[in-house]
């Protein structure tokens, strides 16, 4: 009887990561190509340093803050050899995130600190939804004033204190609009609230939700993950999030589709302290994405 399910012999068996597949094969598939997209399209664009290969993507857009950075395995291979050939292709100094669809094991040992394993988490399109409601005024950004309000929220809202004070550039660049579309809440002129979507592989990634503090409360976060997540309305729509902003996601039916490991190459100064780890879980703002949180010092975060 199993001999009968047997393929014939010497049959090619896809695998779903083969490089030359289908990135509709699955909406996995999917998620990990529109990840690797969003790594290497802005640093392409304004012509920092990138690479995009069978098995990985990274792109670098600055020195500081490794939200600023991402490497993104494109196949399930070895994580330790993703790593050095990082090393060989990218920037040696500057911090990353090393985001996997994949268990890893320790990357502590090639210098990596472990930040978490938050849920992918996916919408998909003719759901039906209730939109969520803000008294801000949400705006899709079309110029280089609009993009350093959104730039402003990020590094202020996030936060991102590696990039602080805000300087215009540190992260966004004007050429980031020909790839991604970005969009900030205002209460009159002040902006309080920002979301970035990046539609690649036929899924749109939602990204860089962040609220200021005084917007918090407000719906802000929701809605403006709804302006990104809805702006490619017939594909279905991606997120890494924080246990505790599922519930926001969850009202907006996306849905838990697996988790996710995430590491953090952080700047040399900061390695010793982060490398030092316990069991912990990570505690986010509900309002942005699970990146806010951050573990203390002398923590791991667990696997389960």
């Amino acid at each position: 009887m199993a001999s009968s399910i047997l393929p014939p012999e010497g049959e090619t068996l896809a695998t779903g990561w083969e490089a030359d597949l289908e990135p509709a094969d699955s909406i996995v598939r999917q998620a990990v190509l529109a990840h690797a997209s969003w790594a290497t399209d802005a640093a392409r664009r304004i012509g920092k340093p990138w690479y995009d290969g069978a098995t990985w993507a990274g792109g670098v857009l600055g020195d500081r803050g490794p939200l600023t950075n991402w490497v993104i395995p494109k196949q399930p291979v070895d994580p330790a050899s993703v790593v050095a050939e990082v090393a060989r292709e990218l920037p040696a100094d500057v911090p990353y995130l090393f985001v996997s669809a994949w268990p890893t094991g320790d990357l502590r040992p090639h210098g990596l600190a472990l930040a978490g394993h938050p849920p992918l988490m996916v919408r998909f399109p003719d759901t039906v939804t209730t939109p969520p409601t803000t008294d801000l005024d949400i705006r899709q950004v079309t110029d280089a004033t609009g993009l350093a309000d959104a730039e402003r929220v990020l590094i202020e809202g996030y936060p991102l204190p590696e990039l602080q004070p805000f300087e215009p550039g540190s992260v966004y660049d004007p050429t980031l609009l020909e790839g991604s579309s970005v969009w900030v809440g205002y209460d009159g002129d002040t902006p309080l609230a920002t979301a970035t979507a990046h539609h690649a592989a036929g899924l749109t990634v939602v990204e860089n939700v962040a609220v200021m503090p005084t917007a918090r409360g407000r719906g802000a976060g929701a809605a403006l993950t709804w302006a990104a997540t809805i702006h490619h309305p017939n594909h279905p729509a991606a997120l890494i999030a924080s246990d505790n902003g599922q519930p926001v996601y969850t009202r907006l039916n996306y849905h838990r589709l697996e988790r996710w490991t995430v590491w953090v190459r952080p700047n040399h100064k900061h390695l010793p302290r982060l490398l030092k780890t316990s069991c912990t879980t990570p505690i986010a703002n509900p309002e942005a994405d699970w990146s806010r949180a951050r573990p203390r010092a002398g923590t791991t975060l667990c696997t389960g």
